[in-house]
């Protein structure tokens, strides 16, 4: 093949005989554009989840008794429950006129807050998972080592006494060597064993599960004179620095979480190695790579990162440790890993839409009383269909370029 030929992957739909010239250049270029597809997929979940809000909303549904005497009704219903469910989505995770410091209300900034609140332990979390992805690893323990740095940034946090500024980077490095430990446990029976990393990482989550709730219960975490499975409250010295509204410096360590670990994937010697292992194997094996070695400090990053939520849940959203202390974000954190395509910038990107719906899903619910299982089904149908592109490219009649068509052929469209 001449350097002026390029070759599309995958099964490329013949074109069109007489189809325009630029129209050919367009879908070869949407075709293998994942971004691209990414974006359909938004719209398409968009789309579904309108269907949903319109099958929920009580008028429009009465008005489908009588659609075929006056059909308009229906449309009309229906999009004034789609419209409303939607803006409401919006205002509660991105900007609310209505907010704006009338009569002491919330600033105009509360909407965006709300969003970076949820969207940091997202981040953070899909991170995790995404390491591990690069590694040929399915992390899905993120739930358990959540938790376990939780506990220990947590205990760190009301049960020390250390300077401010010291007392909170000790939180911080505690919390993420819990998750580390409790991650690398697996990395290590996976190179050690062979033990699969989904079977221990599902088991460890419900030990963490069950040693959270002895240390909330008999374990000496319990606050004092509180019935309730709650511990002590972290004292100010260990507390992450407070922005804005309601957010917490947690979204600056997601950030910057995001940009180590893209310099770790990318510009490292060992992220060519976790890549290669990922990869092939086999391929890296005979190169002479450690593959167990990678395994282990793969897990032991992937599960640092993971501490990161505990200690952005404890040291600065509830400055308690709880039973649901995860928040769930250590099942979501998959889904943004996926959604994000593995990459960190993509994770960043993932984050902030789900950390929208997770603030703006709440608002919708409670001024449209549209069920706030709408949301939670956009995210899988998203999911769903940026993992099948073939679906999303058949839905839009996306045509690929031809395979084998060299460039040289493509640029004599220009000329006619």
């Amino acid at each position: 093949m001449t350097a002026a030929t390029v070759e599309v992957q995958g099964d490329t739909p013949p074109d069109e005989p007489g189809r325009p010239w630029w129209r050919r250049l367009l879908d070869g270029y949407l075709y293998g554009n994942q971004y691209v597809v990414t974006a359909l997929a938004f719209v398409v979940a968009l789309i579904f989840g309108a269907i949903l809000i319109a099958i929920a909303d009580a008028p429009t549904r009465s008005a489908l008794g009588y659609f075929f005497q006056h059909p308009s009704d229906t449309f009309s219903r229906g999009w004034d429950a789609i419209s409303a469910g939607y803006s409401a989505l919006f205002r509660g995770a991105i900007f609310n006129t209505n907010s704006l410091y009338s009569n002491g209300g919330v600033p105009i900034f509360g909407p965006i807050s709300d969003t970076l609140l949820n969207a940091a332990p997202l981040i953070l979390g899909g991170l995790a998972v995404a390491v591990a992805f690069r590694g040929g690893l399915f992390n899905i323990g993120v739930q358990g080592q959540i938790i376990a740095g939780a506990i220990c940034s947590g205990y760190v946090g009301f049960a020390w006494n250390l300077p401010s500024g010291l007392h909170l980077i000790v939180a911080l490095l505690a919390g993420m060597l819990g998750g580390a430990i409790w991650c690398g446990v697996v990395g290590w029976l996976k190179a050690r064993t062979g033990a699969h990393e989904v079977i221990t990482t599902i088991m460890l989550n419900y030990v963490a599960l069950d040693l959270l709730s002895y240390l909330l219960g008999v374990g000496g975490f319990q606050q004092p004179g509180s019935q309730e499975a709650i511990s002590r409250t972290v004292v100010p010295s260990a507390r992450l620095p407070h922005l804005f509204g309601d957010l917490h410096s947690g979204i600056i360590l997601a950030l910057l979480a995001a940009g180590v670990v893209w310099w770790l994937l990318n510009r490292s010697t060992f992220g060519f190695s976790l890549r290669a292992v990922g990869a092939n194997l086999f391929a890296a094996r005979t190169a002479g790579m450690n593959i167990r070695r990678t395994y282990v400090t793969v897990m032991l990053i992937s599960g640092a990162l993971s501490g990161l939520v505990g200690c952005s849940q404890v040291l600065g959203t509830r400055l308690v440790v709880t039973q649901d202390v995860d928040g769930n974000f250590g099942f979501d954190a998959i889904t943004v890993a996926l959604l994000g395509r593995g990459s960190p910038g993509g994770t960043v990107l993932a984050g902030l839409l789900f950390g929208a719906f997770r603030a703006g899903g709440v608002v919708m619910n409670s001024q449209t009383h549209t069920p706030s299982d709408v949301v939670s089904v956009i995210e899988p149908v998203m999911v769903l269909f940026i993992a099948a592109p073939a679906l999303i490219r058949g839905l839009f009649r996306l045509r690929g370029v031809r395979g084998g068509q060299s460039a040289a052929a493509l640029a004599k469209g220009w000329n006619g």
